[in-house]
């Protein structure tokens, strides 16, 4: 995935996430496939208001759609998180590092202190 084709699908999925619905639609699917009316059933908005929250969720990749006869379940692309986890990941390391330095330096400060 080149550089440009990474900042789009980030940027795609962290706009997708910054819904209440479509994180709860996230939660929802974390514990298994469900269909537009499963995942509908808590919320006070229109099922056609939860399809087009699954769309975007769709269209940025965190959730795919398959077809069991009649039956279209969604499922979490959990390949697709794991790699927004890893990119979260990369710089939370970054920065316990730096405190890690940080608290080394002022051990050694406190024991020159003594």
């Amino acid at each position: 995935m080149s550089f440009d084709d990474a900042e789009g699908y980030l940027d795609r999925a962290f706009t997708a996430l910054g819904d209440p619905v479509r994180r709860a639609l996230i939660a929802r699917l974390s514990r298994g496939e469900a269909t537009v009316n499963e995942l509908a059933e808590p919320f006070s908005i229109t099922k056609q208001a939860v399809s087009r929250h699954i769309q975007v969720l769709e269209a940025a990749g965190l959730i795919t759609r398959s077809r069991d006869g009649q039956r279209r379940p969604c499922h979490l692309n959990t390949a697709a998180l794991e790699e927004l986890t890893s990119w979260i990941d990369t710089y939370r390391l970054t920065r316990e590092r730096q405190f890690r330095r940080l608290d080394d330096v002022l051990d050694e400060m406190r024991e020159q202190e003594r």
